[in-house]
C-alpha cells in the first residue's frame, strides 16, 4: 500500500497532466458542435472496425465446428443418396435392387490427422478406428471423390493406402463411353492419375466424368475418381492414352468417409467357394 502511494506521489504532475487532458477534452466535445459530431464519427467508426474484426475472429474460431457439422451432414446425404441411386431401375428396365443390396453400404465420417503426398507410397491417418466400426479394407471416400482403403487400425485410429500409391487401382468407368477400366497413379503428380484399358475405338474427350464402376465391393458406384485431362493413342496400342486430373485434392484434405459394404464378407465367401470347386 506504501509502495502505491509512493507511486502516486512521485507521478503526481504526470496523473494532474491526464486528468487536465481529460477535462479538456470532454469541454471540447462538449461546446463545440464540429468537434463533437467529429469525435462521435470517429468512434463509431473505430467502434465498427472492432466490432468486424471481432466478429471476423469468432468466425474463424468456429470453422472447425461448422466443417464437422457438414461433415456429418454429407454423411447422412451420401447414405440416402448411395440407397437411392442403388434402388432406381437398371437395363433391363424390369430389374429393381432388393432393399438388402440397394441399402449395403453405410458411412462414418472420421477427421484427418496425418497426409502425405511427396512418396510413391502414400498413407493417410484418421481418428476413427475399431471402437467406431472401421475395419482394415473398407473404402475410403471424400466430398469430391475417392481417397482409398483402410490398411490397418486400432482402437482409435486407421492407417489409410491413399490412391496416391503405386499399388492402388480402382475400378473405374468413362461415363459417356461406358467403358471400364482401371485408374491406378503413375507416382508423379498427385493431381493426376492414369486410366488403362479403354479401346482406342471408344470416343473419349477431354472433361469426361471417370466414375467408379459397378465391379467395386469397396466403394459405392458412380462415386468420382476424376476428370479426363488428356487423351492420346500411342502407335501400335489398341488403348487409348488418358490422362486424369484427380476430383480429390489431398493438399487439403480434411474429412473423409469411410464406407462399409454390409454385404461383402456374403459375397466373397460365395466367389470363394466357387474358386475351390474349379
Amino acid at each position: 500500500m506504501g509502495e502505491l502511494v509512493d507511486f502516486f506521489v512521485r507521478s503526481r504532475n504526470f496523473i494532474l497532466f491526464v486528468l487536465l487532458e481529460v477535462l479538456c477534452f470532454y469541454f471540447i466535445i462538449n461546446t463545440s458542435n464540429y468537434w463533437s459530431v467529429t469525435y462521435f464519427n470517429t468512434s463509431n467508426r473505430y467502434a465498427a472496425e472492432v466490432l468486424a474484426w471481432t466478429n471476423a475472429a469468432n468466425e474463424y474460431a468456429s470453422l472447425r465446428q461448422v466443417n464437422a457439422d457438414l461433415a456429418l451432414e454429407n454423411q447422412r446425404l451420401n447414405t440416402q443418396l448411395t440407397k437411392l441411386l442403388q434402388s432406381k431401375p437398371l437395363a433391363p428396365a424390369e430389374y429393381r435392387a432388393d432393399s438388402a443390396f440397394a441399402d449395403r453400404f453405410n458411412f462414418t465420417v472420421a477427421k484427418v490427422v496425418n497426409n502425405t503426398t511427396q512418396f510413391a507410397n502414400n498413407y493417410i491417418t484418421i481418428d476413427k478406428g475399431t471402437e467406431d466400426g472401421v475395419m482394415p479394407g473398407m473404402g475410403v471416400i471424400s466430398p469430391t471423390g475417392v481417397v482409398g482403403t483402410v490398411k490397418t487400425c486400432n482402437r482409435h485410429f486407421s492407417v489409410i493406402t491413399s490412391i496416391l500409391h503405386s499399388e492402388f487401382m480402382v475400378s473405374s468407368e468413362l461415363t459417356k463411353a461406358q467403358e471400364i477400366g482401371s485408374a491406378k497413379w503413375d507416382g508423379v503428380d498427385p493431381h493426376l492419375m492414369k486410366l488403362d484399358a479403354i479401346s482406342r475405338y471408344k470416343p473419349v474427350a477431354k472433361g469426361d466424368s471417370v466414375v467408379t464402376s459397378e465391379f467395386n465391393k469397396k466403394f459405392p458406384p458412380g462415386i468420382l475418381v476424376g476428370r479426363v485431362r488428356t487423351v492420346g493413342v500411342q502407335p501400335n496400342m489398341t488403348f487409348h492414352d488418358i490422362t486424369l486430373e484427380l476430383a480429390t485434392n489431398f493438399s487439403n484434405l480434411s474429412f473423409v468417409y469411410v464406407v462399409r459394404n454390409r454385404l461383402e464378407s456374403e459375397q466373397e465367401q460365395l466367389e470363394k467357394q466357387i474358386e475351390t470347386e474349379k
